[in-house]
C-alpha cells in the first residue's frame, strides 16, 4: 500500500446509484490550507463527491483518505459508527438548504454538537457560539429563532454551527444558490474570511467569479469525471477541453 500523503485523498472513487454511474474513478489531492472549487452542470457528480468525503454518500470502490487516515474503512457495523463519528467530527459541511432545527435559537443550533459530541459544558459551548457567531457577523442574533432569519443569516448560522467543532476541513455544497442574489454576498464573504485565515474548503460552487477570485484550484466535473483542473486564471481564461470550453461559455457568458 502506498503511503498516504496528502491531506485529503481520494483515490479511484466510483458511485452508482442502480445502474446509473455517477462518480467515474475519480482521484483527486489537496493539501492543507488549499482552497478547491468544483464547477459543473447538474448532475455532473458534484455534491455526490463532496458527500461522499465524509462518507453521507458511501461509494461503490476507492478510498477517501483524511489527514492520513482512511475513512470509508470497511468495519463491522458498531465500530464503523464510531469510527465515522469520530471522522465527522473533522469535517464541517454546508448545504444548500440550511438545515437549521427550527425549535432552536442561533445559540442553540450552534452549541448543540460540541456539548453532544465534545461534552462541553454550558459555560463553554456558550463562548464558543459567540465566538463562532461572531466571526460569522451573526452575534447580535444570537438568541434568534430561524424562522427571525433572512435565508443568508440562516447560512451564516450554519458556517457558524460547522466551525464550531472546530473542523480541519471545510464541504460547501452550494451554499449561496438558495440565496436570493442580494443575500449571496454575505455568506460569500464569511467563506472569503475563512480561506484568508487558511482553512482548508473545498467548494461546489456555481458562482464563477467566487471561485475565481477566492479558490486556488478548480475542477470542472462532467457526467461523473473530473474533465479538466488547473488554477482559476489558467481554466477560466484558457481552457483546454471542449466541455469545459462549452460549459464556461454559457455559464459567464449567461451571466454577464
Amino acid at each position: 500500500m502506498t503511503e498516504q500523503t496528502h491531506f485529503v485523498e481520494i483515490r479511484h472513487a466510483q458511485k452508482s446509484f442502480g445502474t446509473l454511474e455517477v462518480l467515474k474513478d475519480i482521484s483527486l489531492n489537496v493539501e492543507r490550507g488549499q482552497i478547491v472549487g468544483i464547477i459543473g452542470s447538474s448532475g455532473s457528480g458534484k455534491s455526490t463527491l463532496l458527500r461522499a468525503i465524509n462518507d453521507l454518500d458511501p461509494l461503490t470502490g476507492g478510498e477517501i483518505w483524511l489527514d492520513g487516515v482512511q475513512v470509508n474503512k470497511t468495519l463491522p457495523h458498531r465500530q464503523y459508527e464510531i469510527h465515522i463519528n469520530e471522522m465527522r467530527q473533522h469535517v464541517g459541511m454546508v448545504f444548500q438548504h440550511f438545515n437549521l432545527f427550527p425549535h432552536m435559537t442561533a445559540r442553540e443550533n450552534v452549541t448543540m454538537a460540541p456539548k453532544l459530541l465534545k461534552s462541553l459544558y454550558q459555560a463553554e459551548a456558550d463562548k464558543l457560539a459567540e465566538e463562532q457567531l461572531d466571526k460569522v457577523g451573526m452575534l447580535e442574533r444570537i438568541d434568534y429563532y430561524p424562522s427571525q432569519l433572512s435565508g443568508g443569516q440562516k447560512q451564516r448560522v450554519a458556517i457558524a454551527r460547522a466551525l464550531a467543532m472546530q473542523p480541519k476541513l471545510m464541504l460547501f455544497d452550494e451554499a449561496t444558490s438558495a440565496l436570493d442574489p442580494e443575500l449571496v454576498e454575505e455568506v460569500n464573504m464569511v467563506m472569503k474570511k475563512l480561506a484568508e485565515e487558511h482553512m482548508t474548503m473545498i467548494i461546489v460552487t456555481h458562482e464563477m467569479d467566487f471561485a475565481a477570485s477566492v479558490c486556488d484550484r478548480v475542477l470542472f466535473m462532467d457526467k461523473g469525471v473530473v474533465v479538466e483542473e488547473g488554477p482559476p486564471s489558467v481554466l477560466f481564461k484558457k481552457p483546454t477541453q471542449d466541455r469545459t470550453r462549452a460549459f464556461l461559455r454559457k455559464h459567464i457568458e449567461g451571466a454577464s
